[in-house]
């Protein structure tokens, strides 16, 4: 690899890579062939079982047939085939069951070739390097295999090494891959084919972040920084002395598959707990983080026993199940801007204000500026009702995305290339989610997230938020409060005292004062004392305001409060 003229790449160069391959046509067409071939034959066998009238005997045949295919072109094709594995609105639930063994059931290449990868990359010999290691790999994936192995200090540690010749294998099929799309992109329907090289491009530039391992060390480090104080989520150590481009040494997880759920219910880990913790972070790196796991598939997601201690700390409290992330290659960040945008839509969802959710869509691309959204609005609460049925709790992303794709066909939607991998992410953590519990609904956990965080109030940006959901036209929700409170509460952890404190604090000060005048008025609405309302929301959280705590909380408020007033004061 070290000598191919592509080889100085370390990031995707859609422009280098056409550049090179254009004065080389023999490779195009060579590599052309070799994928035409095998598929065309797999739509010959399809047309033929039509015909024939064989197509649910041979059912098991095809699928098992694509997924040889894929293994036979290679890593980027395999990379296509785990992304479709996590796709069930896209793919048929037979083919869907053998791609999903493309995620870490694949051919090893041989140990001695991957032993003088790392004796090359770390410049040691194998004995000098480790005091043991196994002789064939654990895991085998698309890029690279694991071997397990123990260092001389006497720390168990996955070792990572990179597949041979893989820059030349990627770097042609991107190439034709993005010469594909700007040919078919014109003649797909309506807008399906926009951004479609730019989404090529993004899998390219991905792909290449993931052959470099010494970004993914740093992605696990920036992860495990961001969960640092979540004795839930695990991340491997980093160890670098051991790790260079093509090797990654990482510390060794004990754990489970998800999808082991088996082995899980022996281990007597709570399963309902894993999927919280599994939706949760994920709601954190989107929503709060910005910075997030591309590529959640069951080869990359572990439950572990609970440990003493987790990232260096001891839990405060007792746990049930913890989980590890592994695999940091493929990541994203998201700015400010769109993690705000994304929460306002989740609000305006929540509110089932439609006209500001397309608006939320034509910040984040979905829609361009130029767009009349009138006519899509009513298209967007048909969708939205359907998908959530009587409730909120009964939203799924499956429906969403089933729904979204006949919506692209009637309006000008397109999914920008960022969310490609924002959507895949989110269906992926779902269909894990059902696997361990095929009854789960994603909003039961994501919605008293985003409930929490509201209440908590932690930033101006989401009290801002807050005052949408309690404030409508101008007047005071008092049943949206009601169900915030309640669905919550819904969660074990949360203490409404701090919320309720924050609150007050919230009230007290200069940014409160329009809630303040808004919480009078409400009360006092057509010249009635809404003393029901209160009494419903009194019942709903006595309970957990008993009078010392509540008492205590205010002084706490009232605390924080004063300095700010006595300034204030000062300052008139």
């Amino acid at each position: 690899m070290g000598q191919h003229p592509l080889a100085r790449l370390r990031r995707y160069n859609a422009n280098a890579i056409a550049r090179y391959y254009r004065f080389r046509p023999w490779l195009i067409v060579w590599r052309t062939l070799r994928i035409l071939f095998p598929l065309l034959s797999f739509v010959l066998g399809l047309k033929l079982d039509q015909w024939q009238h064989r197509e649910e005997k041979n059912k098991p045949k095809r699928a098992e047939q694509i997924r040889k295919i894929l293994i036979a072109l290679g890593p980027t094709y395999i990379k296509v085939g785990q992304a479709l594995s996590t796709r069930p609105d896209l793919i048929r639930k037979d083919f869907l069951e053998e791609l999903t063994k493309l995620q870490d059931k694949l051919p090893p290449f041989p140990s001695a070739i991957a032993f003088n990868i790392i004796e090359s990359q770390l410049e040691r010999s194998i004995e000098d390097l480790y005091q043991e290691i196994s002789s064939e790999p654990v895991a085998a994936a698309s890029l690279g295999q694991v071997y397990r192995a123990r260092l001389y200090s006497g720390e168990e540690v996955a070792v990572k090494v990179q597949r041979p010749n893989l820059l030349p294998v990627l770097t042609l099929d991107l190439c034709l891959m993005r010469w594909a799309a700007s040919w078919f992109a014109p003649f797909l329907p309506l807008n399906l084919g926009h951004d479609l090289t730019l989404i090529v491009d993004e899998f390219g530039t991905k792909l290449f972040e993931e052959i470099d391992y010494l970004n993914e060390g740093r992605n696990a480090e920036k992860f495990a920084t961001n969960f640092r104080n979540d004795p839930q989520v695990k991340v491997p150590a980093i160890y670098w002395r051991y790790s260079s481009h093509r090797v990654l040494t990482l510390e060794w997880i004990h754990g489970y598959k998800l999808t082991d759920t088996d082995r899980i219910r022996e281990a007597g880990l709570a399963s309902d707990e894993l999927i919280e913790i599994g939706v949760t972070s994920g709601l954190q790196q989107l929503l709060e983080h910005g910075f997030f796991h591309a590529d959640p598939h069951p080869g990359n997601l572990f439950a572990m026993a609970p440990q003493c201690e987790v990232n260096g700390k001891a839990p405060l409290e007792p746990i049930k199940a913890q989980m590890a992330y592994i695999d940091f290659g493929m990541m994203d960040q998201l700015d400010e801007t769109t993690k705000e945008t994304l929460v306002d839509a989740v609000v305006h969802l929540i509110n089932k204000d439609y006209n500001d959710l397309a608006n939320d869509f034509v910040k984040l691309g979905f829609l361009t500026p130029d767009i009349d959204i009138c006519p899509i609005v009513p298209a967007l609460e048909a969708v939205f009702s359907q998908a959530m049925g009587e409730s909120v709790r009964d939203f799924n992303f499956k429906t969403i995305t089933d729904s979204f794709s006949e919506l692209m066909y009637e309006y000008p939607f397109r999914v920008p290339a960022k969310f490609a991998l924002i959507i895949r992410s989110l269906v992926t953590q779902e269909g894990l989610a059902l696997t361990i519990n095929p009854n789960f609904k994603i909003v039961e956990v994501a919605y008293p997230y985003v409930a929490r965080r509201l209440l908590t109030g932690e930033s101006p940006q989401i009290r801002r938020r807050l005052l949408e959901i309690l404030l409508k036209d101008g007047k005071f929700q008092w049943h949206r409060l009601e169900n915030l409170i309640a669905i919550a509460r819904t969660n074990r952890n949360f203490d409404l005292l701090p919320s309720a404190q924050l609150g007050l604090q919230f009230l007290l000060s200069d940014e409160g004062k329009f809630l303040r005048r808004q919480l009078l008025i409400a009360l006092t609405e057509n010249d009635r004392l809404h003393t029901e309302e209160v009494q419903r929301l009194w019942n709903l959280i006595k309970d957990d305001l008993q009078p010392a705590k509540l008492f205590n909380a205010a002084i706490g408020a009232l605390a924080e409060f004063a300095p700010l007033a006595g300034t204030a004061i000062l300052k008139g």
